[in-house]
């Protein structure tokens, strides 16, 4: 009964509740007992995993003992294909040894062929160089001449007489190169006494175009030779002042009405000249054209020159229009004759053709009429001894033919 009451006896209260001896004894134990159970399932799971371990490790061993014998199985293939590419490798390596001799032989040949080939080239050239440095040499001897020759024109342009020579000089050439004697005239006297250096002869009584070649071109090479801003100042105005006076002497020399046209031709000998007056002294050149002269340089003068020549020939060819027209009616009148003479031999011709037509008939009747006669029978052939008839004379045999055929034709017509 003690330890009955003293199981029973209130340890303490919590609350409504009494918490009594047996009561945490009982809680003790049951504590004590779940932690048993706990550590009894955890050695169990704990033999359990190791349990799987082993069967684990045991099938990896196999495992890997499988695949160490699939390993040497397939080491010892690959040892075998090894060896056979080795074998085979071998062989592709003399055939490559060979092949690559071969071609090393070819090349080599070719190689050589090239060379040869190669320094023949080069001989070629070299000589093909030396000629052409010998007409490079020529050249050069020919510049070195021409160098020469420019040296004498610049000694020639130098002089004020020599100058004038010059410009009149290319003029009368390019003025004698482009028209025919008779339609120009050099140095010749107008009206007024005043001796152009040109006067070109317009066709139809048309007055005459002058052409002066007296350009100051001492003003120019002033400019050229200026070398300071005020020597060079000083030489273009001079320029400016001369070939202003010149136009003013041409215009009041050369420009006569009903005598010459109304306008005259300033020429400049020098292309690059003329260039630079149009664009460095427009002032000039608007002046001279109120003037009615017009500049011209060397291509300009050979171009004008083309048009007059063609005007003339077109004047020529008026004047000789009646005679053209003269000779087309003859030539149309011996056509008609022609044409006359050529239809009567078409007559003949066709008689002719008609005549052949009809011999060619009477022809196939003879061929016909001798075939014939061919095919006739006479009897028997006389024989070899027999004695033969007395023979014809040719001229007998052919009349007695020509009869007989005669004779068939007017039967058969």
């Amino acid at each position: 009964m003690d330890t009955t009451n003293l199981l029973a006896a209130p340890l303490f209260q919590l609350g409504v509740h009494v918490i009594s001896v047996g009561g945490v004894l009982l809680l003790g134990l049951g504590v004590v007992v779940f932690f048993a159970l706990f550590f009894l399932m955890a050695a169990w799971r704990s033999a359990r995993s190791r349990a799987v371990a082993e069967v684990q490790a045991a099938e990896r061993a196999r495992d890997a003992e499988i695949r160490m014998a699939e390993i040497l199985k397939s080491q010892a293939e690959m040892q075998g294909r090894m060896q056979t590419m080795a074998e085979v490798f071998g062989s592709r390596q003399a055939e490559l040894n060979q092949s690559i001799r071969e071609r090393l032989d070819g090349m080599t040949s070719r190689i050589g062929q090239t060379m040869t080939e190669q320094s023949k080239s080069t001989h070629e050239n070299l000589a093909k160089l030396q000629e052409r440095l010998a007409v490079i040499d020529t050249a050069q001897n020919n510049i070195q001449a021409l160098a020469g020759q420019v040296v004498q024109l610049q000694a020639i342009l130098a002089n004020k007489q020599t100058r004038g020579a010059f410009g009149q000089s290319r003029m009368e050439a390019i003025i004698a190169d482009g028209l025919p004697l008779g339609a120009y005239e050099f140095q010749a006297t107008l009206s007024n006494g005043n001796r152009p250096d040109c006067v070109v002869r317009m066709p139809n009584g048309m007055p005459s175009l002058v052409v002066d070649a007296k350009f100051p071109l001492e003003a120019w090479s002033a400019i050229r030779d200026a070398e300071a801003p005020e020597e060079k100042k000083l030489a273009i105005a001079q320029f400016r002042r001369d070939i202003e006076v010149h136009i003013r002497d041409i215009s009041v020399k050369y420009l006569i009405q009903g005598e010459t046209q109304e306008t005259a031709f300033l020429f400049v000998p020098s292309e690059s000249i003329f260039a630079e007056i149009h664009e460095n002294f427009e002032g000039l050149v608007q002046k001279a054209h109120r003037s009615r002269i017009v500049i011209v340089s060397p291509s300009l003068l050979m171009l004008s020159i083309q048009v007059i020549q063609a005007v003339l020939k077109d004047a020529r060819m008026r004047e000789q229009a009646h005679l053209i027209q003269g000779e087309v009616i003859r030539l149309m009148e011996d056509v008609s004759r022609l044409d006359e003479r050529v239809r009567k031999l078409q007559g003949h011709f066709m008689q002719a053709n008609k005549d052949i037509d009809d011999i060619l008939v009477s022809s196939n009747k003879v061929t016909r009429r001798g075939e014939k006669i061919e095919a006739l029978e006479f009897g028997e052939k006389p024989e070899e001894n027999a004695p033969r008839p007395p023979a014809k004379t040719a001229d007998s045999t052919a009349s007695a033919t020509t009869g007989q055929l005669r004779l068939r034709v007017v039967e058969d017509e």
